[in-house]
């Protein structure tokens, strides 16, 4: 009778350890686990650490709660200015709610990932190239936004998308390679004209001070000649002004006129 009751014990003890392994299930910190019983989703979501289902009848799915980091493969479209682009970029997002990213579609990473394709084309038709170029964060927040409002409705809460290439027609990239080079050539064309206004500016006062002072000229072409000369392989055209003649006629003493001979006498 005791052997029996023995042998009883062990076996509902050997059954106690396979139900409880069994049914026994461990959630990481980074999950959360959805459980269906009978097909229908039975109970809250199962947080994180040892949790226990019915065996052969619930069934745990786990659902990763990560941001999940996924590119976008390059698209190809046409801008509102008719040009041809390829742009790529990558979408950061995560599951908010277990339960609808496992009830309410079907593979929620490959929705976004479509979803994801489909916002970028979109936004490159609506786009000119310098927005694509230049307005990156205000696309961003567009093609963000593009997303998330049907991911929403699948427990997807996206974090932010990042344009990350814009690549061109080799046409297009000497166009603009031309562009800029003119647009450069026209500003150093107006800095160089601004520069010859000023200096024509200043050279003109100079002129009127040294139209009050002649001795100023001189003392100018006397330094303009010990510049040029530092070079000794120049050689050296030096320019007799006008105004130098006329302050050395003023600076000699002034002569008496000759006297003419007395007229000569007949004889």
């Amino acid at each position: 009778m005791l052997q029996e009751l023995l042998v009883a014990g062990a076996a509902a003890g050997s059954a106690c350890l396979v139900y409880v392994a069994a049914a026994a299930r461990v959630v990481k910190q980074y999950e959360r686990g959805v459980v269906f019983r009978l097909g229908r989703v039975a109970g809250e979501v199962r947080a994180p650490g040892f949790t226990m289902v019915v065996p052969f009848v619930d069934r745990l799915r786990k659902v990763n709660m990560q941001i999940v980091t996924m590119p976008i493969p390059a698209q190809e479209g046409i801008t509102r200015d008719n040009v041809t682009v390829r742009v790529d970029a990558v979408v950061y997002f995560r599951v908010v709610n277990a339960a609808d990213a496992i009830i309410t579609v079907e593979d929620y990473r490959f929705a976004v990932s479509q979803m994801a394709q489909t916002s970028l084309r979109s936004i490159i038709g609506k786009s000119d190239l310098d927005d694509l170029l230049s307005s990156r964060e205000k696309l961003n927040q567009g093609l963000e936004l593009m997303i998330d409002s049907p991911a929403v409705g699948w427990g997807v809460q996206i974090d932010r998308v990042e344009i990350k290439d814009v690549s061109l027609p080799e046409t297009m990239k000497r166009s603009m390679a031309r562009q800029a080079e003119a647009d450069r050539e026209r500003r150093a064309r107006i800095i160089n004209a601004d520069a010859e206004l000023q200096a024509s500016k200043k050279l003109a006062e100079a002129a009127g001070v040294m139209s009050e002072q002649p001795a100023a000229l001189q003392l100018r072409l006397l330094q303009t000649v010990v510049a040029v000369a530092a070079e000794k392989n120049s050689t050296l055209v030096l320019p007799f002004p006008v105004e130098l003649l006329r302050f050395l006629e003023r600076a000699q003493p002034q002569q008496p006129p000759p006297v003419p001979p007395p007229p000569a006498v007949d004889q």
